[in-house]
């Protein structure tokens, strides 16, 4: 699946590599929905793949798609 450029796999999950903490935006996430240090990302971030779960949090605000995902998760 390609990536959706929605920003809620940047947001809602912690990333210990960047030290940020769950459901908090990363500090290198575009307004666009782009990383700005795509080519130097962490390891956890590169292996990301967009899947099914995109789908199944859509919804038409990034802070909607993340609470779905931190309540799919029980966060």
């Amino acid at each position: 699946m390609e990536c959706l450029k929605c920003g809620t796999c940047c947001t809602a999950p912690d990333i210990t590599t960047l030290g940020k903490p769950v459901g908090v935006r990363c500090p290198h996430l575009d307004e666009s929905g782009l990383c700005l240090i795509y080519e130097e990302r962490p390891t956890v971030c590169r292996g990301y793949m967009a899947d099914g779960m995109c789908l199944e949090i859509a919804a038409p605000t990034l802070a909607e798609r993340v609470g779905k995902y931190l309540q799919l998760f029980e966060l």
